[in-house]
């Protein structure tokens, strides 16, 4: 029997595609409001718990740490036995992180709050994957919107996860954010569910031997700038956010604009995932790529140029935008260097570079912001920008002397 046989028809494998996009984009809106809670309290819990104030947001760089070490172990339990066992592993850790971070909160613990942040960390690896997911068994042409419209689960994470803490952080006085915690660990049990019905191709014995060596596929030029973009996009995105909540509380502004911020923030993120992808699909991910780059700039630019709550609030909405149009374009290039069985450890080793390099650079924001000021934190942005601009032009330019190259 012929290998076209054995492939589902198009319009088949079309219809299964979307509703795999309807349940990843519903679970990455409870995994985003995960990351939500742990960015708009851990840096604040952490001012209020940590030994010294320089250790402010070590959570949150803990939180990070978490996704780095996450990355590379989850795509190998995919390529094992499958995305979706992979998928209700990290929520798992989702429900931990909102049950220890609970109990953090209640007893006044930093090293109990960083643990909660570590689990979700892990939890947020496992989610990021959600996008490619969606890529596998989808048309080739449906797939950039595919990444794209998981993304859209973010718009609602914008929504859930600061009003969760709005909601819910004073409920049990005084043990700020302890109910938030648990809160947050209820929404990880109903993502699992949610998961549970997902339908993607299981792992053959074939997938874990065939394909090419790691090594080869990330030294192809592509993949190189395609992760170098998704690092600056993700890296830069990281550390202004984790920075702005407690530069907006250093200057006197309420936890009330913490959060409101931090929630347009969100919202900016995911919002465009509603176009993203079309974008890529008229555009190419590159253009697309190098606007989010020019918009991180000015949001950091934004952030230079005064201290008031309307500074933060565009400035933070700017970096969302710049993220979304950064990533998910960086995203739609990765899945156009590996081949169907190569997909796990290519799309996990990609994200264990950016969720690796995040953490490396996590660890110094708060000394960046306590000792320099939150002018430095923007002066940082300039320099990554740069050299992803330059890097996507390379690429350009590589792209047009191929196709204009005569064939011999």
């Amino acid at each position: 029997m012929s290998e076209a046989i054995l492939e589902p028809p198009a319009d088949e494998a079309l219809r299964k595609a979307r509703g795999n996009v309807l349940r990843l984009a519903a679970a990455q809106a409870f995994a985003g409001a995960n990351s939500t809670v742990i960015v708009a309290t851990s840096g604040i819990a952490g001012s209020m718990f940590s030994p010294d104030p320089a250790y402010a947001t070590v959570p949150v760089s803990v939180f990070v740490v978490g996704s780095a070490i996450a990355t590379l172990p989850q795509g190998w339990v995919a390529r094992r036995w499958g995305r979706r066992t992979a998928f209700v592993i990290g929520t798992g850790f989702g429900v931990l992180a909102g049950l220890v971070g609970s109990v953090a909160m209640y007893a006044g613990s930093f090293w109990l709050l960083c643990l909660a942040t570590f689990f979700g960390g892990i939890y947020a690896a496992v989610a990021a994957s959600y996008r490619f997911a969606a890529t596998d068994g989808a048309p080739l042409d449906f797939r950039p919107r595919a990444i794209s419209w998981v993304m859209v689960g973010g718009v609602f994470a914008g929504i859930l996860g600061p009003q969760l803490v709005q909601w819910t952080m004073n409920i049990w006085q005084p043990y700020l954010f302890s109910a938030s915690y648990l809160a947050q660990a209820v929404i990880a049990l109903i993502a699992m569910v949610v998961l549970a019905g997902v339908d993607l191709p299981k792992p053959t014995a074939a997938d874990l031997r065939a394909g090419r060596p790691l090594a080869e596929i990330v030294r192809q030029p592509a993949f190189l700038t395609a992760a170098l973009c998704g690092v600056v996009a993700y890296g830069l995105m990281n550390l202004v956010m984790t920075s702005a909540p407690l530069a907006m509380r250093m200057c006197g502004l309420s936890l009330g604009d913490s959060n409101l911020g931090i929630q347009w923030h969100v919202l900016a993120m995911y919002g465009p995932s509603f176009f993203t992808g079309s974008l890529i699909a008229r555009f190419g991910s590159k253009l697309v790529v190098a606007s989010g780059m020019v918009l991180i700039a000015i949001a950091a630019l934004v952030g230079l140029s005064g201290l008031t709550v309307w500074h933060f609030w565009i400035g933070l909405i700017f970096l969302g935008v710049g993220w979304n149009f950064g990533f998910v374009g960086a995203s739609a290039m990765v899945v156009e260097t590996h081949r169907p069985e190569e997909r796990n450890k290519v799309q996990a080793f990609n994200d264990f570079l950016i969720f690796g390099t995040m953490a490396a650079g996590s660890f110094s924001s708060g000394h960046l912001l306590t000792a320099f000021g939150w002018d430095a934190v923007n002066h940082v942005v300039f320099g990554p920008v740069l050299l992803a601009m330059l890097a996507l032009a390379i690429a350009a330019r590589a792209g047009r002397g191929a196709t204009n190259r005569p064939v011999t």
